[in-house]
């Protein structure tokens, strides 16, 4: 009686105790679930750092990950059209999150170089990059949580608790920007190398100029009008991200006397890396 006992308490021990095997396309992603999660997630990676979402392809052994997870959080990104359906064949058990679902999505934008009448974004492509705002990244969350919830109910109090606390910081880093900006006026004009920061911009009032066109960097004549588009709008920095050239972004910066900030929406400290691009537009970076 006393071993069934003892196996009993194990067993009831081990589901308290088991990790709920998760997949994400990115790091944010990751560090989201992670703050949330906590010791109760097993969290596992997709697009590892220094690669681009927009090209990737899985790893055998993240293959091997995929067909023991419960759940894939999917967040818009360019490779999981291609893969997703492929994992779902793969392992049809596991659930599919949707983390974009409740995201009013924007268009991406493009730069204007051809005609004044040129559409100013890409027709029919809207922008994946949803994480780069607190805005977003509260309802990101919320969603984050109630999956979690819905698979692992044992620990329900434990995520809406990390949930609660993880909300806070969204606030507070929301507000650490708002102050940093505070001095910038509406409207105001950054230039990106690659435009992944719409969703940033439309949060605090801010206008990005991409200088990539059609996902390849300017031709002279189209380089010479952007110098001189940054240099009417006050730009004080050029963000370009590690994962893409940064030649034409450096030789706007020598132009003009301003710093190439290499930022990436991939970064591991989502927070401070919102942060950090507050500060190089307001001049203070």
């Amino acid at each position: 009686m006393k071993k069934k006992f003892t196996l009993l308490l194990f067993v009831l021990s081990s589901m308290l105790t088991a990790e709920t095997k998760s997949i994400v396309s990115i790091v944010p992603e990751k560090h989201f679930i992670q703050k949330i999660g906590g010791d109760a997630v097993d969290v596992s990676l997709m697009v590892t750092p220094g690669n681009s979402p927009h090209t990737y392809e899985p790893k055998p052994s993240q293959m091997k990950a995929i067909a023991k997870a419960q759940l894939y959080f999917a967040i818009g990104v360019e490779f999981e059209h291609t893969w997703l359906p492929r994992f779902k064949d793969l392992s049809p058990h596991m659930q599919v999150i949707d983390l974009s679902k409740e995201i009013e999505k924007i268009p991406m934008v493009a730069h204007r170089h051809k005609t004044e009448h040129e559409a100013a974004h890409v027709e029919g492509e809207l922008d994946p990059h949803i994480w780069t705002t607190p805005a977003n990244v509260r309802i990101i969350s919320r969603t984050i949580a109630d999956a979690l919830i819905k698979a692992d109910p044992a620990h329900e109090a434990e995520y809406r608790q990390r949930l609660s606390a993880w909300l806070k910081e969204i606030n507070a880093t929301d507000q650490k920007i708002r102050q940093i900006l505070s001095a910038v006026p509406k409207g105001a004009k950054f230039m990106v190398f690659h435009p992944s920061w719409g969703y940033f911009a439309r949060s605090y009032g801010l206008v990005q100029l991409p200088v990539e066109i059609e996902g390849k960097a300017p031709k002279p004549r189209a380089l010479i009008r952007l110098i001189k588009e940054a240099r009417a709008n006050h730009v004080r920095a050029i963000f370009a991200q590690p994962e893409f050239s940064d030649t034409s972004a450096k030789i706007i910066a020598k132009e003009l006397g301003i710093p190439v900030v290499k930022v990436s929406p991939m970064a591991t400290d989502w927070s401070a890396n919102l942060i950090k691009i507050a500060k190089a537009i307001a001049g203070k970076e």
